[in-house]
């Protein structure tokens, strides 16, 4: 999954960040919640209700309550958008893990350790650029240096044919 941020207007909510759409960010949600009320952790066959909850659209997000103007609020949401769109990104960045013996699904910390990560990589990327203008700098020094030591000692013809292109 790619992320693509705005420094600048970045949301506090990284449901937001993450997520295209904004139902996406619902279901999101319900997922990691449902989770956490489990203790972090649900089978594979919970993970498969859930998911049938939302394909069959009997998922509540909230109760009806004591007035008629606040009705009960279901959401529906493909089973295989969930796994393509929800489930599927939130393993591959860290924010889950699946354990293929024990056959759980488990909320882990490996997103915010590939970030830091990420940042890591960048920080080395920026000191190689620097280095590798440091060293192209004193080279072209040397070059010049060079050129000018020997500028006394040879011909304006023998100098322009010791000059690098």
């Amino acid at each position: 999954m790619v992320l693509l941020f705005d420094q600048y207007n970045l949301s506090e909510d990284i449901y937001k960040i993450i997520f295209a759409t904004e139902q996406q960010e619902v279901v999101a949600r319900l997922l990691i919640k449902y989770m956490f009320e489990n203790n972090g952790e649900i089978g594979k066959t919970e993970m498969s209700v859930f998911a049938n909850l939302l394909h069959e659209g009997s998922l509540i997000i909230r109760e009806k309550g004591r007035s008629p103007l606040q009705p009960e609020v279901k959401i529906s949401y493909n089973k295989r958008q969930f796994y393509d769109r929800i489930l599927t990104p939130m393993k591959s960045m860290g924010l889950i893990d699946y354990d293929m013996y024990k056959r759980t699904y488990k909320l882990s910390d490996r997103f915010n350790k590939m970030m830091i990560k990420l940042g890591l990589m960048w920080l080395r990327e920026l000191d190689r650029g620097r280095l590798e203008a440091t060293l192209s700098r004193a080279q072209e020094l040397k070059i010049s240096s060079q050129v000018v030591s020997k500028a006394g000692k040879i011909s304006p013809r023998e100098l322009n044919e010791d000059m690098p292109d």
